[in-house]
């Protein structure tokens, strides 16, 4: 049965820095994503490869993978863990707070968006999934102390690297053996096919063949149903493989941090300029130092697989961390003052349409990439999906603020209302509303 005191957020109860902030991480994440959308599913991981042919030498390439490698990997997702890790707190203890079988039916709802976004959209990098599992779990975090959060995501932190540093260790053994192996297998000793195996399996997951790149490409441009299949199985790989080992564990450390920093008053603004600028120099000063250090061993490497597997590096969680915070001092003072006031509001409205926008990119992408669409993937080189970016940024930037000027709630955001709660919120908005006065119906 439904709570009937139970209820959404209302614009009253909203924090416009966690708004801001939420719209700033959902676009940063696009960077990341559109390298998976547009080209070859391993391009994430593999720097040196480039979908356009004879156009895949140039500097650039690398210029842009080590730019946004440095500035943004992984940073975006863990601000944007921080935030979903902000809203459990906020949805769970606040004036809007909803006990365990809400909050679960909401979960549950968001799952059901993932699933779409990784099988329909054929987005197989999909963060809903994960983000719905984390909820389930740190529910019973929402009562817990800044302390007890922190400690938390600093034992699963540890947990999760050195489980990593050891993969990575026997990944290179396994490296070694592999080319003892192949070339003579008398030279690689007692258990070396084993040791061989666990390198191939690893290496067929992010690794191009050589000559067969144009294998996947062809599968993804084909027509709906037939690249539904592919997109199919990446995804199942997806919430079996890499949700349970990897992303899984990644949003719980920075959904623990972000729950900390909301009790801790970080995230509403309402600590010192000084202190989001100290925030921002340090994090911005240790996140560029460790992964400009991540960028050059990969390089020094010729982007060997070992060194380009972000999780591989013991440093990977310090780096991001620190870049996350920096853009999260940099976002809070600009909240702090008065100018960029439009800036501001804009970010904010795709923060509030958050839902919306994450599977309009998906959109975008099945549009313009697959066979669905114009069945463009690999068509661009690195460089050239920044444009599409760009423009994707301003749409989004435009038609949200718009959008929210006339309706309540995104499009998407009403539908998992209604689907949670079990009653249709009104959409438009009231005459009085579009003024900005901030009307309490309940």
């Amino acid at each position: 049965m439904n709570n009937p005191h139970a209820r959404p957020v209302s614009e009253a109860d909203r924090i416009l820095s966690l708004d801001v902030l939420r719209g700033f991480a959902l676009l940063g994440i696009l960077l990341l994503n559109i390298v998976g959308m547009g080209m070859h599913s391993a391009s994430y991981f593999s720097p040196d490869l480039h979908a356009a042919d004879g156009i895949s030498e140039l500097p650039i390439n690398l210029a842009v993978w080590a730019t946004v490698d440095v500035l943004f990997e992984g940073a975006m997702r863990a601000l944007f863990s921080m935030l979903f890790g902000a809203s459990i707190v906020l949805l769970a203890t606040g004036r809007s707070a909803r006990g365990a079988p809400m909050f679960y039916r909401r979960n549950a709802w968001l799952l059901a968006f993932g699933l779409v976004d990784a099988y329909v959209l054929f987005w197989t990098g999909d963060i809903l999934v994960t983000y719905a599992l984390a909820g389930f779990v740190l529910f019973r975090f929402r009562n817990a102390s800044p302390r007890k959060l922190l400690i938390s995501a600093l034992v699963v932190l540890v947990l999760h690297t050195g489980f990593f540093v050891g993969w990575k260790y026997s990944l290179a053994i396994g490296q070694q053996a592999a080319v003892e192996v192949a070339s003579n297998p008398e030279l690689g000793g007692p258990g070396a096919s084993e040791m061989a195996e666990v390198w191939y399996d690893f290496e067929s997951n992010f690794v191009v063949p050589p000559g067969t790149e144009a294998v996947e490409l062809q599968q993804r441009r084909a027509s709906y149903p037939d690249a539904f299949l592919f997109n199919a199985g990446k995804a199942t790989g997806m919430i079996l493989v890499s949700i349970p080992t990897l992303l899984l564990w990644d949003a719980l450390i920075m959904m623990l941090i972000g729950m900390a920093l909301f009790k801790q008053s970080i995230l509403d603004a309402s600590k010192s300029t000084g202190f989001y600028v100290k925030l921002m120099l340090i994090g911005f000063g240790t996140g560029f130092a460790i992964n400009s250090w991540e960028v050059y061993q990969a390089a020094r490497s010729g982007f060997q697989l070992l060194e380009t597997f972000p999780y591989l590096h013991w440093t990977y969680h310090l780096g991001r961390l620190g870049m996350a915070f920096g853009w999260m001092g940099l976002i809070l003072f600009v909240c702090r003052k008065s100018f960029w006031a439009k800036a501001r509001h804009a970010l904010a409205a795709v923060g509030r349409m958050a839902l919306t926008n994450y599977l309009m990119h998906s959109v975008f992408a099945l549009v313009l990439f697959s066979g669905a669409g114009f069945a463009l993937v690999g068509e661009f080189d690195r460089w050239m999906l920044y444009p599409i970016v760009a423009s994707i940024w301003v749409i989004q930037l435009i038609v949200s603020p718009w959008w929210l000027s006339r309706f309540q709630f995104g499009p998407c955001e009403w539908l998992w209302r209604s689907l949670s709660y079990g009653r249709i919120p009104a959409l438009r908005r009231t005459p009085y509303a579009r003024t900005g006065v901030l009307i309490r119906k309940e």
